[in-house]
């Protein structure tokens, strides 16, 4: 297998710069229980490149309670514990040294995710690594999350380029159907959370961003 050379990257966030997807799911993983509830990751998977538009968590649990909650101490409660757990994670392996490789060839970079710019620009900032990126595109801004491809038209439209001359880093389900959708080439490194999802439609698939910049060296 070859790749051409991309003159354009746009990367999703969740679980291909940070691994959010895994510490957020766990999140509700300790919520549920101290409920006496079990949220498995097939059960949790609709949220996975898309956030809680199309499914929410909260509301599965107080049907399965029949429990209102105070969702504002809930997040804050959830929020704080999950942003400990991944200031202890630092970056994705191989995302410095895709962005360096990326910089040595003069490859633009964008990031294109359906969570909010709050969350996206505040971990970017945190790692120090917003600067990298010519411009970040969030379900916030006013686009609709994927499989939509509203947000990757616009990282492309970013970028400057034609659709061929990009490449999507994806590693969701959803986010494999927003690129095609988007009619732009995409590469899905699944991770423990979403490895069990359809990736038939993605362009390449690879079990790492190792891998991948292996391809593309």
């Amino acid at each position: 297998m070859s790749i051409p050379l991309p003159h354009g990257i746009i990367f999703d966030f969740d679980g291909v710069i940070v691994d959010t997807e895994w510490v957020i799911y766990q999140s509700w993983v300790r919520l549920y229980a101290r409920e006496g509830q079990e949220i498995s990751v097939q059960t949790y998977s609709p949220c996975l490149g898309a956030g809680y538009s199309r499914w929410n968590p909260a509301d599965y649990l107080e049907r399965l309670t029949g429990k209102t909650y105070d969702w504002d101490k809930e997040t804050a409660e959830r929020q704080a514990w999950l942003e400990a757990e991944l200031a202890r994670s630092g970056l994705m392996p191989g995302v410095r040294e895709l962005m360096d490789f990326c910089h040595a060839r003069r490859i633009g970079m964008t990031v294109a995710s359906s969570s909010s710019r709050r969350w996206v620009a505040g971990w970017l900032q945190r790692l120090g690594i917003e600067q990298e990126f010519k411009g970040v595109f969030c379900r916030t801004d006013g686009y609709p999350v994927k499989p939509d491809p509203a947000l990757f038209h616009a990282a492309q439209k970013c970028l400057g380029l034609p659709a061929q001359d990009c490449l999507i880093i994806e590693d969701s389900e959803n986010g494999v159907r927003s690129a095609r959708n988007a009619g732009i080439p995409c590469a899905a490194i699944p991770n423990r959370m979403t490895e069990v999802g359809d990736f038939s439609q993605a362009t390449y698939r690879f079990d790492s961003l190792a891998e991948l910049l292996g391809y593309l060296c």
